[in-house]
């Protein structure tokens, strides 16, 4: 081969590695892209059984702090020589 022809075929070469560089690169852009759409529709999943978890929490919380009778009125009947203060039904 001459000179000429081993430029020429260093050239072809080196535009063949650009272009698979650049494949390459493409393909894994789109494989992370579709790991980041699954990852954010795991998290918007996680979200919202927090919400939940966050709504059953505060119910929960709510029952316990209540009265016996369900109001907290002070209506609700004392225990006998018990403190006004200081104690939870």
């Amino acid at each position: 081969m001459t000179q000429t022809s081993l430029t020429q075929r260093r050239t072809e070469i080196t535009g063949e590695m650009v272009l698979l560089q650049e494949t390459s690169l493409i393909q894994r852009r789109t494989e992370i892209t579709s790991e980041m759409v699954l990852l954010q529709e795991h998290v918007e999943k996680l979200q919202a059984d927090l919400d939940k978890q966050k709504k059953l929490v505060s119910a929960l919380i709510t029952m316990i702090m209540e009265e016996a009778d369900g109001v907290q009125s002070g209506a609700a009947p004392t225990i006998p020589n018990q403190p006004k203060r200081g104690y939870c039904m």
